[in-house]
């Protein structure tokens, strides 16, 4: 399947070729899974669930990115790429969008405060991108 915008991020350097092994895929998508199961857990901290969201999504975005034979230095850039990698719908980018700013804020100006309507939203977002990841998984491997 063309990925003609993920093509022109190429050319423009902001994305580059890469061939993945599916054993590296299937590694983030178990990641990804992995922390999308601790950020259910009700009884951590706000913050905790929310950082636990926030690299669930990332994981498994970055697999959906890898598995289209496409690699990113930048967080933000692959969110975006899931319009094209697993045809994020934009209500769903613009939570990971608040989520990633969100992790700026704590990580370059320790602001934790997180509120919980977020990270539902997140965690939604991310069972999104984990069926969408996993399906494209099984589709491609069927005959």
């Amino acid at each position: 399947m063309p990925h003609e915008m993920l093509d022109n991020l190429v050319k423009a350097r902001q994305l580059h070729l890469v061939s993945p092994s599916e054993d590296e895929v299937a590694n983030l998508i178990r990641m990804g899974l992995a922390k999308l199961k601790d950020a259910s857990h009700p009884d951590i901290s706000a913050y905790t669930r929310f950082d636990a969201a926030y690299n669930a999504a990332h994981a498994l975005a970055l697999a959906a990115l890898w598995r289209a034979g496409y690699r990113s230095d930048s967080r933000y850039l692959v969110f975006q790429c899931t319009q094209h990698t697993l045809g994020l719908e934009p209500e769903n980018w613009r939570v990971l969008d608040r989520a990633h700013h969100k992790r700026n804020l704590a990580e370059y100006e320790g602001d934790i405060d997180v509120e919980v309507p977020l990270i539902e939203a997140l965690i939604r977002v991310v069972e999104v991108i984990a069926e969408r990841v996993q399906f494209s998984r099984s589709d491609r491997d069927a005959p």
